[in-house]
């Protein structure tokens, strides 16, 4: 395998737990951020449902969805960035197995 600088590691997990706490940020203002404005989203409808309601049941379950696709897209540029190849890990780990 080869071996990676430990600047470039350091960078590498930086950028890695910096977009962590940033999607860990999102879901919890989209989870949390509606029930401290309950009263106000009340008066608000959306398909007839109140607006804190919607958000709770559906809006938050979408954000995480929405999230998960973003981190995974996000996650490939940054792997990209720092010469970490998917292709060649596959190849790496598709070679014959050694019994011990």
């Amino acid at each position: 395998m080869k071996k990676i600088d430990k600047k470039v590691a350091d960078s590498y997990f930086k950028t890695r737990t910096t977009l962590i706490m940033i999607y860990l940020a999102i879901g919890a203002t989209v989870s949390y951020g509606v029930v401290l404005f309950a009263e106000p989203l009340s008066e608000v409808t959306f398909n007839g449902i109140p607006l804190h309601y919607y958000m709770g049941a559906q809006g938050a379950v979408l954000t995480f969805i929405i999230l998960l696709f973003v981190n995974a897209i996000v996650s490939d540029r940054v792997d990209k960035k720092y010469g970490i190849d998917e292709a060649r890990n596959e190849s790496i780990g598709s070679g014959k197995t050694v019994d011990h």
